[in-house]
């Protein structure tokens, strides 16, 4: 790693050692902070069964996280162009203790929604200030940092998923204790952020905005395939959080929390090693196999469920997050390839506002749904609504001319 420099007030330079670690700390942050976003899955159940939630609350609690993550994508980007990197992951990590207290304290279900819009300030900064950090400290290494950052996001989540649903399930603290875990994890890292060097040598001047969104005339064909892609994998994203663990558990007859954890984080696993092991797949192509099998997968959740199987629902699981893995790391991938250099910044808002919005309104209406009718009940139409939206995704890959 070359050597970093730093501006003085008075344009001298202060040459800094290497910190050789910095990489790994900026993507370990990255993946913990994916972690904290998830961690609450397994226990909406205890939070509806304890305080009378409706699935319509528990979707709600969960989207103000989306809605929050995408207004700091929006503008964290600028922010940490102006006054550096660390400041905004400084920032961030402070944010994420603060959203882990209050999940602490929490009493009720506006506590929970404020821990979640903290959060989600908190990991949207993180995501977009850590990708730009990592590129700092390894600029030759864009596809490879892509990629391991996809594989941490989805470690990290299936790492906390874990430890809170088995801190739920066994400790004397079920709403208390996995908070108080990742919270020690979380402090501890924000040491090595506090004695990270600056990696943003050379200050963007101007004033801080958010990012228009925008899709270049060009490669709107590619955008719109990328963006149907991301919009179907994380609306079915949305659902696997908030409600899938609960219908699993109703549909299996196995109430144990750790089993509603690991159904969510065996598709978070199955994620992180799709996108690890295509590698060498072309990213148009990692795409398409993405959004076709996942239409699939989603329609074979159907009788999975219906089967009361237990393994079987563990299989279609991992099945569905390995075909997720596929289809969003492939259409990222597949958009970053062909995006101009000078329009990524609104190209990519435009992105997020669509991945965000997709995650955030279907969990909603599939909340209130679930209130009306019963979520048995409404989670097929879901399911046929999310699969042919990945069909319409792939469908335009495949008639849109190869490069």
């Amino acid at each position: 790693m070359t050597t970093v420099a730093l501006g003085t007030a008075g344009g001298a330079t202060d040459a800094q050692q290497p910190q050789r670690w910095a990489y790994a700390l900026v993507l370990t942050l990255s993946g913990i902070a994916l972690g904290v976003s998830g961690m609450p899955a397994p226990l909406y159940g205890i939070y509806q069964s304890e305080w009378h939630f409706t699935p319509l609350t528990t979707t709600v609690v969960f989207a103000v996280y989306a809605f929050a993550a995408l207004g700091a994508v929006l503008v964290s980007g600028k922010i940490s162009d102006v006054v550096g990197r660390k400041p905004v992951l400084l920032g961030a990590t402070a944010a994420l203790i603060v959203g882990l207290v209050v999940f602490l304290l929490a009493s009720n279900v506006w506590m929970l929604l404020a821990a979640r819009a903290i959060h989600g300030a908190a990991v949207g900064s993180i995501v977009v200030a850590g990708a730009a950090a990592l590129m700092d400290l390894k600029p030759a290494h864009g596809t490879r940092t892509g990629q391991l950052s996809g594989v941490s996001f989805n470690i990290g989540i299936t790492a906390a998923i874990l430890t809170s649903s088995l801190l739920a399930q066994y400790s004397p603290y079920p709403l208390r204790m996995p908070f108080v875990v990742i919270g020690v994890l979380v402090v501890s890292i924000g040491v090595g952020i506090i004695l990270l060097h600056e990696t943003h040598t050379s200050r963007t001047a101007g004033p801080i905005r958010i990012a228009k969104p925008a899709i270049p005339a060009d490669i709107r064909v590619d955008f719109w395939f990328s963006a149907l892609g991301v919009m179907a994998s994380w609306s079915v994203l949305g659902v696997l959080l908030s409600l899938f663990p609960t219908l699993a558990a109703q549909k299996t007859g196995v109430h144990n929390i750790m089993f509603g954890g690991a159904v969510v984080a065996v598709s978070a696993f199955a994620a992180a090693m799709a996108q690890l092991l295509a590698t060498d797949v072309e990213a148009r192509r990692a795409a398409l196999i993405g959004d076709i099998g996942m239409a699939a997968a989603l329609a074979l959740t159907i009788p999975a469920l219906a089967s009361h199987n237990p393994y079987l629902v563990f299989a279609i699981s991992a099945t569905l997050g390995g075909v997720f893995g596929l289809s969003f790391g492939g259409s990222l991938r597949h958009l970053s390839n062909v995006v101009p250099a000078d329009r990524r910044g609104e190209t990519m808002s435009a992105y997020y506002l669509l991945a965000y919005s997709a995650m955030a309104f279907p969990t909603i209406a599939a909340g209130w749904a679930a209130t009306e009718w019963g979520l048995a009940a409404i989670y097929p139409w879901f399911a046929g609504a999310a699969a042919f939206a990945c069909l319409g995704a792939a469908l335009l890959g495949v008639r849109q001319p190869r490069p």
